[in-house]
């Protein structure tokens, strides 16, 4: 992939990160999920932004998952863990400028199999 094709591509998952933010924001009651995803890893956190605090965060690095659907929903299933046991139930889901598909839909179906309302 040539630079101009690289800058234009992070350029547009940009826009759509911040189209997307514009619509959304997290509290302490109905927290906002952030999911990055890399080549080699998936980072998740749920967010506070009212008050600009992390409620509680995961990444597949230090849980040994791959940044694949698998890795993806066993991750969704160690984060809904988490989140329940910070009495969350409910989240705002912020896909980070990805689209809705591969790695971050199994991330989000995984986190809805475990009880996890969006």
């Amino acid at each position: 992939m040539n630079a101009r094709v690289l800058k234009s591509k992070v350029a547009n998952r940009l826009k759509r990160k911040r189209r997307v933010r514009a619509k959304i924001s997290g509290s302490a009651s109905l927290p906002r999920v952030s999911v990055f995803r890399s080549n080699r890893y998936l980072s998740v956190q749920a967010i506070d932004d009212t008050a600009s605090v992390t409620l509680c965060a995961l990444n597949s690095k230090s849980t040994g998952h791959k940044s694949n659907k698998e890795g993806a929903t066993a991750l969704g299933a160690a984060f809904a863990a988490k989140l329940k046991e910070a009495g969350i139930s409910q989240i705002v889901f912020d896909r980070n400028g990805y689209q809705y598909h591969g790695v971050i839909a199994a991330f989000g179906e995984s986190l809805r199999a475990n009880e996890i309302k969006f």
